[in-house]
């Protein structure tokens, strides 16, 4: 028997509900991004540790980019028990697209997290280009509930997930840059992919199907009927061994990056593997439970990679 929606998930308390009112230090920018990602992104917040730590802060901040973007999508609270217009979500972040490229180019910010951003945007050079394709895709999750093709979501995808890859291969320092930004962009799509199996109930709730609706209508799943039919685990199997192709893409990419860095996507991409691995331990139901690795589990492999 499921559970009320109401007691089977409580919304996180959005991140921009935790931004102190006053002016920050660039250090205590960069320690609340470290704390945004600690509390909401354990995998990333785990493998960064691997990383020297002249590097950790940097991907913090990115992290904490990400995440504030998406709350503004998906976690501003409800005025006066009335969900917030979509209109309204979509000029929060537009403003703060402008208030971001608008810091970049001024090269400092006054806001919070956007301080230790442009810092390290501003550091290692990172295409401004892959944020306006975030922000796109950021804005996509407002008015757009499924996606008919592979291609039509990989659209999506492009500014939701590869362009985490290509910010982050910059910090990485690949040996050849070129020849490992697809592989990069690979990983980023299989992280993305593999939270969307794992979170179908969830983006179900918010009026959402990632998984493409051809595929859907190819094996004759209805996703919200919310059954674990053969039919569905027949797509599941489907989608995870797409998945487990873009993890091996992204394999090549690892080899060319210097030990750490490759310690560290190697780290990330075994702990959302194990995610995978879950979904099928539990039968392909991931209606009833979420799929998720221990901190105890990415606490023993960090600590593995650091000996």
């Amino acid at each position: 028997m499921r559970l009320p929606q109401a007691i089977r998930r409580q919304p996180p308390m959005p991140t921009t509900h935790l931004l102190p009112a006053g002016p920050v230090t660039l250090d205590e920018s960069y320690a609340l991004c470290k704390d945004f990602n600690k509390r909401h992104g354990t995998t990333y917040y785990w493998s960064t540790k691997v990383l020297p730590k002249v590097k950790q802060h940097h991907v913090h901040a990115l992290y904490a980019f990400a995440r504030y973007a998406d709350d503004i999508v998906d976690e501003i609270p409800s005025q006066g028990g009335r969900d917030v217009p979509t209109e309204v979500r979509a000029d929060a972040l537009a403003d703060f697209g402008n208030r971001f490229f608008a810091d970049v180019e001024a090269g400092r910010s006054d806001d919070p997290v956007l301080k230790a951003v442009v810092h390290t945007v501003r550091a290692f050079d990172i295409d401004i280009d892959a944020f306006h394709r975030f922000l796109r895709s950021m804005t996509m999750d407002l008015t757009v509930e499924s996606y008919e093709t592979w291609d039509d979501l990989l659209v999506y995808m492009d500014g939701s997930a590869a362009v985490i890859g290509e910010m982050m291969l910059p910090i990485l320092e690949p040996s050849d840059y070129d020849a490992a930004l697809p592989h990069a962009r690979d990983l980023g799509n299989a992280f993305q992919l593999t939270n969307f199996l794992r979170d179908v109930d969830e983006d179900l709730d918010r009026g959402r199907q990632y998984i493409p609706l051809e595929d859907s209508r190819r094996f004759g799943v209805d996703l919200n009927e919310r059954r674990v039919s053969p039919e569905f685990v027949e797509l599941m199997r489907f989608e995870i061994e797409r998945c487990r192709k873009l993890y091996r893409s992204a394999e090549i990419g690892t080899s060319m990056l210097p030990d750490r860095s490759a310690k560290c996507v190697g780290a990330a991409h075994t702990l959302y593997g194990r995610i995978l691995d879950k979904i099928e331990a539990q039968d392909y139901d991931v209606f009833t439970s979420r799929a998720s690795v221990s901190t105890t589990e990415k606490a023993r492999l960090v600590a593995s990679l650091l000996r």
